[in-house]
């Protein structure tokens, strides 16, 4: 069977300070981009894993996530099928 493809988003908690969101809002408000703000950056992973489901892969994702692809104590991380 062909391997599944998964999509990892990884995102800062909702607290902790995201330089890079703030320093991209504060370019579009330079560049005349009124009212924009909230804005959070993120990173999207995509990767290929041999599984026949995405709740059959969950498992092995989370530990990836949990040991390398994301900082458990300052980012979450989303998984879904891609």
């Amino acid at each position: 069977k062909d391997p599944m493809k998964v999509q990892i988003l990884v995102r800062l908690k909702s607290g902790v300070l995201d330089v890079q969101g703030k320093a991209v809002e504060n370019g579009l408000g330079d560049l005349g981009f009124e009212g924009v703000a909230g804005v959070r950056v993120g990173r999207l992973i995509e990767m290929e894993v041999p599984a026949t489901s995405l709740d059959a892969a969950k498992p092995q994702i989370q530990e990836m996530c949990q040991k390398l692809l994301a900082n458990p104590i300052i980012e979450n991380f989303e998984i879904r099928q891609g």
